[in-house]
C-alpha cells in the first residue's frame, strides 16, 4: 500500500473520473490486501480519510437505496443491494477489469423494524449551539406524554447536558 500511496487510478464505472490512492489507518494487511475502495459518503472511516484530504463526499445512493443519476445511466434507479450489485459486476466484466468475483456476506447494520440491511449514507445536517433551542426543546418535552413518566426527568437532564444540537431529517421514525 505504501508504494501506491498518493497515486491515482481511473474510476471503474464512471468514465473520466480519477480516484486518488490514499493511505488510511483503518486499512491493514490483517483484513485482506491492505487496499480497499473508499466511499466517503458511506462510512465513518472513509469520511474521515476524505475530510483529511479535502475530498468531496459525493453520495451516489438516494434515500431509498437506489443509485442516483450521478452514478451513471447503467446504474441509475437500480437498488444497490439487489440488481445494482449485479449491474456493477457486469460493467466490470464488460470493461475487462474484473479480476475476481466471489460471494461475500457483508456485515451491514440492520434496521430494527424491517430486519433488512441498511446503507449508511451521508446527509446534510445543521448543528446549532443556542440556549433558546435547548429551552424550547425542554419546554416541548414537558408537554409530551412519556411512558413511563419517570423517563421525562432523565430526558430533561440529558437535554440539559447537550452543548450542540443536530437538526436532522434522516428518519421519519424514532429508535428503540
Amino acid at each position: 500500500g505504501a508504494d501506491l500511496a498518493d497515486g491515482s487510478c481511473v474510476h471503474p464505472t464512471i468514465p473520466g473520473r480519477v480516484s486518488p490512492l490514499l493511505p488510511a489507518n483503518h486499512v491493514t494487511m490483517a483484513k485482506g490486501t491492505g487496499l480497499v475502495h473508499t466511499a466517503p459518503a458511506h462510512g465513518m472511516e472513509d469520511y474521515s480519510v476524505a475530510s483529511h484530504h479535502q475530498l468531496p463526499t459525493d453520495c451516489l445512493v438516494d434515500e431509498g437505496g437506489f443509485f442516483t443519476e450521478a452514478a451513471g445511466p447503467e446504474l441509475q434507479n437500480k437498488n444497490v443491494l439487489e440488481e445494482g450489485n449485479e449491474a456493477v459486476i457486469q460493467m466490470l466484466q464488460a470493461a475487462g477489469i474484473l479480476l475476481k468475483e466471489e460471494k461475500f456476506v457483508h456485515s451491514y447494520p440492520y434496521d430494527w423494524r424491517t430486519k433488512k440491511p441498511m446503507i449508511i449514507r451521508a446527509s446534510k445536517q445543521w448543528f446549532v449551539n443556542t440556549a433558546s433551542v435547548k429551552a424550547t426543546a425542554q419546554e416541548v418535552l414537558k408537554k409530551v406524554k412519556v411512558i413511563p413518566t419517570s423517563a421525562v426527568n432523565r430526558m430533561l437532564e440529558m437535554l440539559d447536558r447537550r452543548t450542540f444540537w443536530c437538526i436532522s431529517r434522516q428518519r421519519c421514525w424514532g429508535v428503540p
